[in-house]
């Protein structure tokens, strides 16, 4: 897509915000940026099912809708030996429904009274050095591996305060390192310290404040084959705990269009100072696919003195995490069915579906009490327009219901109408 005059202008204005160095001129920095602004909507509606309410606060239902936008900016490096360069992320979001009552969607920043905030913002910017293969940036961004994992699924993404260094020397091996000082989750407007999960059934209590100003890890991943890929990440949020976990990826080409994918997930998860947690976290993922069609069976098995330990806010290293729970509650065994469908195959690029069962029980609910179960079903449709005027418009939904015996029951509508716009 090509963009225009204006639309570049944009841009360049903008990276010439982010970054003032006298090589800002020179050709690579600029031929090699890249830019982005996605208009998010995004209506949530969660119904808790059960008499009373919500069992945190008695609340009936939350029911928000709101408009977001999503600047991010990636700037190339400057020429040499030692590049230079810089990243923002801007971010805005306002409100367009909220009643009373029905807010904490985690779509908007609270308010005082027990609402929503009119509209809220940030301007995100990471500075970067690339050294050969090497890149260190310093500064706000977001992270995808397996010792943290920034949340997307709201309006606006969740944002941290970090070094973090990725290096890929040799073919193959990807190593990399990372400080977080704060967090600027998705409903907030601020940088605060890093929370630990403790919710649900997991057993897990701290002494003391749930925070700390610390989480670092270490760690990468290994192309073994063309099929099959290793990994390995040491972390430790001080305070709370230090955790190792393991993966294996392989994937198995079969007849003509069919593959057999593995997905074997382990943690190892124990106290670190002021908290108690003490877990075995192993999940194994097993996908069929052929032509258009997927097939999955997932496994997930806790178990230790508590449930799996990870910083509050963030998608958790387990395979049975879906759009509402995360099935890592103490002693849990839990089991997942996923079939996954691509219109491509029969002519209608742009159009998927999904949907996946998972079933959880086994879980430790105290003395004189029976075990724990629950129950998550997932939907969800979505459409990209592939060209046209509406290229790149994204509509998504997505429907879950819950049951437990221990949590809330919980029916849920998540609308999403987005559009993605290159600007350079």
């Amino acid at each position: 897509m090509s963009q225009s005059p204006l639309a570049r202008a944009v841009a360049l204005a903008a990276l010439g915000s982010c970054l003032t160095l006298p090589s800002l001129a020179q050709a690579e920095f600029i031929k090699d940026s890249k830019a982005t602004i996605e208009a998010r909507n995004f209506y949530f509606n969660r119904d808790f099912r059960q008499d009373g309410g919500s069992l945190a606060n008695g609340q009936s239902k939350q029911d928000e809708w709101a408009q977001g936008f999503i600047l991010r900016l990636d700037s190339g490096f400057t020429e040499g030996t030692v590049g230079f360069g810089a990243d923002a992320i801007g971010t805005f979001g306002f409100k367009l429904d909220s009643g009373d009552g029905t807010s904490g969607s985690g779509l908007l920043v609270p308010d005082k009274s027990g609402g929503s905030q009119d509209n809220h913002s940030d301007l995100a910017l990471a500075a970067k050095v690339k050294v050969s293969k090497s890149t260190l940036r310093v500064g706000a961004m977001q992270f995808k591996n397996q010792a943290i994992s920034s949340s997307d699924l709201r309006l606006l993404p969740q944002i941290f305060q970090a070094g973090h260094l990725v290096s890929q020397e040799i073919e193959g091996l990807t190593l990399d390192m990372g400080h977080v000082r704060e967090m600027n989750d998705r409903n907030s407007n601020d940088y605060q310290d890093i929370s630990l999960t403790t919710g649900g059934r997991r057993g897990i209590t701290v002494t003391g404040t749930n925070a700390t100003d610390s989480f670092s890890f270490l760690g990468g991943s290994y192309k073994v084959t063309s099929d099959l890929t290793a990994g390995y990440y040491h972390s430790k949020l001080e305070d709370m705990y230090k955790q190792n976990s393991f993966s294996l990826v392989h994937v198995l080409p079969l007849a003509d269009k069919q593959t057999l994918k593995t997905d074997l997930r382990y943690a190892r998860s124990t106290d670190e100072g002021r908290s108690n947690i003490d877990n075995k976290a192993l999940g194994a993922m097993i996908t069929y696919g052929i032509q258009g069609h997927s097939l999955g069976l997932g496994y997930q098995k806790m178990s230790g003195d508590t449930g799996f330990a990870y910083i509050n806010g963030t998608d958790p290293f387990l395979v049975n995490y879906v759009q509402i729970g995360d099935f890592a509650n103490k002693d849990e065994k839990s089991w997942q069915a996923r079939y996954d469908f691509n219109f491509a195959s029969i002519g209608i690029p742009g159009l998927t579906f999904m949907t996946r069962y998972l079933t959880g029980d086994n879980v430790e609910l105290g003395a004189n009490r029976s075990e724990g179960k629950e129950w998550e079903r997932n939907t969800e449709l979505m459409y990209v327009f592939q060209e046209g005027a509406l290229k790149n418009l994204g509509v998504r939904w997505r429907n879950a219901s819950v049951r437990s015996n221990f949590a809330n029951d919980i029916d849920e509508n998540r609308l999403i109408v987005s559009y993605t716009l290159p600007l350079l």
